[in-house]
């Protein structure tokens, strides 16, 4: 009695799997009704899209005003490929060329740092005005170099150190080069490479 109580007196149904496969039919009814509420809400999803459209096309024509010969549709289609022009592209490349800054890079930067050292070798390798009104010239670094190599630098006052505490060490002196501490960049290196290659030709001529 107390078993078959704590199981509602219910014994589990057994299934003959005898036959190996599912002897029953599929239900369809399930699938008819999913099929028919998909197809409404389909539909009715395209009505609603269709009016949403239409509404928003109406606004936009009653804020525009009607279409006139400046804002009728046009088919670019029909236009098919424009032919290029030498003198069109020449000329853009002339704009692109004389655009003020700031321009975009279409090579990473590599150019243009390429023509600020070229500027910069123009002052550091060339006798060039300061301020011509007073005088002052700007030399070259070498030349400059060469007067630091024969008068040296001036000479700093001495400065006045507080006597070292207990542990304390004097600092090692760093000497520092005598250079500009220039380098060029690893473009403008494959370039001059590349352009003595193409040297060496002529001068063999």
């Amino acid at each position: 009695m107390h078993n078959e109580h704590s199981h509602g007196g219910h014994e589990p149904e057994k299934i003959d799997t005898s036959a190996g496969y599912e002897k029953s039919d599929v239900g369809i009814t399930g699938i008819l009704v999913f099929m028919m509420a998909l197809g409404i809400f389909v539909v009715v999803t395209a009505v609603l899209c269709y009016g949403i459209g239409k509404v928003i096309n109406a606004r936009m024509n009653r804020e525009d005003g009607p279409n006139s010969k400046w804002t009728q549709t046009v088919d670019i289609r029909q236009l098919g490929n424009l032919p290029s022009s030498p003198a069109l592209q020449n000329k853009v490349s002339e704009l692109t060329q004389t655009f003020p800054t700031p321009r975009l890079l279409n090579d990473d930067g590599n150019q243009d740092v390429a023509d600020l050292h070229a500027r910069e070798d123009i002052l550091l390798d060339n006798y060039t005005w300061v301020d011509q009104s007073k005088g002052k010239v700007r030399i070259p670094i070498e030349r400059a170099m060469e007067l630091i190599a024969q008068r040296g630098l001036p000479v700093a006052p001495a400065v006045q150190t507080a006597p070292m505490m207990a542990g304390d060490s004097t600092p090692d002196k760093v000497t520092v080069p005598l250079t500009s501490g220039f380098a060029r960049t690893g473009y403008e290196q494959d370039l001059a490479e590349s352009q003595a290659a193409h040297a060496e030709p002529a001068a063999s001529k």
